[in-house]
Formats: structure tokens, C-alpha cells, sequence
């Protein structure tokens, strides 16, 4: 009786090692910045950052909206970088080529090197729900070197799902294009701006 019982635990503890064994494998994604030819480096200095993101999207598993307030947390689907620093460096290459500038720093940069103008961004949404996703960030282009303020804005920005659906995949393309429209507006302010210091 002892024997049969010894065996039957024996088996039980065999299925859980063996259904450990069979788990989905996580799948890991990166925002990506878009690609383009290589800035001249005739553009002015740019420094990016800070970055920051509401606190429930600081984690590694992808989030997803579902019906009214609630969260859907994906078990197998991760960032391969925490979201705030993929945001940053896809800003800053984004930037870079849409202002011409090889001279790019992320921030904290060195006081005796400041950038000429310095950006920060408050992403305030970034989900994803049904069959698009959305973006809201709070934005700030200003010269260090004279702490002046150039422009402040909040930018509500919206994306079909590149596939139609709320996959990860769809999820990782869609935030990378909402991060380009981004950088558009703000790299417009810069370039506007920089025109206008250089004609007066």
C-alpha cells in the first residue's frame, strides 16, 4: 500500500516537472526607431531626456487595455529593455535624422557640454485597445545653456494597429510609428526655431 503510494506520488510530480516543461517560451520586443540616411551632422545639439512613463508601464510584460479600467498583463509577451529607455533611444535616433544632427547626448550630459536645445517627455497614455493604439505625452523643448523655454505642449496622438489586432507584435510596430509622429512635432519646433535664431 505504502509502495503503490510512494509510486503514485512518484507520478504526479513527473506530470508537474513535464507540464513545466511544455510553458509557452517568452517572446522579447523593441521599439524601433525609423530608419534613413546617416544626419551631416550640421544640425544643432540635442539632448534627450528625461524620459518618463506612468508607473504601471514600468515592468517587462506588455500591457493591453481591456473593458473600463482594467489591465491585461501579458505572461509570455516582454520588453527586451524597460519601455522608458526603448522611448528614449528611439526618440533620440528619430531626432537626430529629422533635425540633421550628429551631435545627440541622452541625459544627464555633462554641464560643460551642454546641447543647444534639450527635450523632455512626459509620456502620459501609451496603450493599446481594440484596434488601435494611443499616445499621450507632455513635452518640453527649452536651450540649456540659457534655460530659456522654447516650447511646452501636450500631443495626443492615435494609430490603427499595424496588423488589426492587439498583438504584441502589431503592439511593438504601432508604439515605434506613434514615437516617430512624436518626434516629427518636436523636431519641427527645434528646426523652426533654430531657423529663426539663425536669421536674426
Amino acid at each position: 500500500m505504502i509502495r503503490s503510494q510512494h509510486v503514485i506520488a512518484s507520478l504526479v510530480l513527473l506530470g508537474l516537472l513535464t507540464g513545466c516543461g511544455t510553458s509557452p517560451p517568452t517572446h522579447y520586443y523593441v521599439l524601433s526607431a525609423q530608419t534613413g540616411t546617416v544626419p551631416l551632422g550640421s544640425g544643432p545639439a540635442l539632448g534627450v531626456g528625461p524620459v518618463s512613463v506612468p508607473e504601471y508601464l514600468n515592468r517587462n510584460n506588455l500591457i493591453t487595455n481591456r473593458e473600463g479600467h482594467s489591465l491585461a498583463v501579458a505572461a509570455f509577451d516582454r520588453w527586451a529593455e524597460p519601455l522608458v529607455n526603448g522611448i528614449e533611444r528611439v526618440l533620440a535616433i528619430n531626432l537626430a535624422g529629422l533635425v540633421g544632427t550628429q551631435n545627440i547626448r541622452l541625459y544627464p550630459w555633462n554641464e560643460d557640454q551642454l546641447p543647444d536645445y534639450g527635450v523632455r517627455i512626459s509620456v502620459l497614455r501609451l496603450d493599446a485597445s481594440g484596434d488601435q493604439a494611443n499616445l499621450s505625452a507632455e513635452w518640453l523643448v527649452y536651450r540649456p545653456q540659457s534655460k530659456a523655454q522654447v516650447a511646452r505642449k501636450l500631443s495626443h496622438l492615435q494609430q490603427p494597429l499595424s496588423g488589426g489586432s492587439v498583438s504584441a507584435e502589431d503592439i511593438a510596430e504601432t508604439y515605434s510609428e506613434l514615437l516617430y509622429q512624436l518626434s516629427e512635432i518636436i523636431a519641427g519646433t527645434i528646426t523652426s526655431d533654430n531657423t529663426e535664431k539663425d536669421t536674426n
